[in-house]
C-alpha cells in the first residue's frame, strides 16, 4: 500500500495521481504489493530531518529511508514476513521542488515530482550516485521507472 501524507501548503498536489504514479513505478520493479510511504512537507521540516540523519543543516528536495538498508543495488528483495514487503519512506519538500523545478531544471513541477519519485525509489533500493559509475547505474533504474509512467524527457 502506498501511503501519502501531505502537510505542506506550498503547492496543490493531486494525491491520487501521485499514488497512481508511484504504484506504476513499483509495478515496473516487481514490487506492486509492497508498501511505500511518502511525506510531502516543507523546507523547515526536511531541513530538520536532513540535519538529524545526514548532518547537513539545510533543506533538500528528497530524503529516502530504505526499509532494507543492507540490500545491494540490483538485488531483489525476498520478503520473509509480510512486514518485509516494504520499500521504505520518502520525504519530499514541495517548497524546495517548486523552486528547483523552475530555476534549476526549467521543467514543470509535476514533471520534476515524477523524476524525484523515481530517484527516491531508486535510493530505497540502495542505488546511489556517489561515483560516476554508481550514478550511471542509478540512472538506468530511474529511466526504467520514468518510462513505466510515460515520462519521456529524462
Amino acid at each position: 500500500m502506498i501511503t501519502i501524507r501531505n502537510t505542506q501548503r506550498t503547492a496543490k498536489i493531486s494525491v491520487p495521481k501521485l499514488k497512481k504514479t508511484a504504484q506504476r513505478m513499483l509495478k515496473a520493479l516487481g514490487y506492486a504489493d509492497f508498501d511505500l510511504g511518502i511525506w510531502l512537507t516543507t523546507n523547515k521540516t526536511i531541513r530538520h530531518y536532513n540535519k538529524t540523519f545526514r548532518h547537513k543543516d539545510k533543506p533538500t528536495d528528497i530524503l529516502s529511508f530504505p526499509y532494507h538498508p543492507h540490500l545491494q543495488p540490483g538485488e531483489k528483495i525476498r520478503p520473509l514476513h509480510a512486514e518485509d514487503k516494504n520499500l521504505g519512506d520518502l520525504i519530499i519538500s514541495v517548497e524546495y521542488v517548486v523552486t528547483d523545478a523552475a530555476v534549476r531544471y526549467n521543467r514543470f513541477f509535476d514533471d520534476h515530482m515524477m523524476v524525484l519519485l523515481a530517484h527516491g525509489i531508486a535510493h530505497l533500493l540502495n542505488y546511489d550516485h556517489i561515483t560516476d559509475d554508481d550514478f550511471a547505474v542509478m540512472q538506468k533504474v530511474e529511466r526504467k521507472l520514468l518510462k513505466a509512467v510515460g515520462f519521456k524527457e529524462y
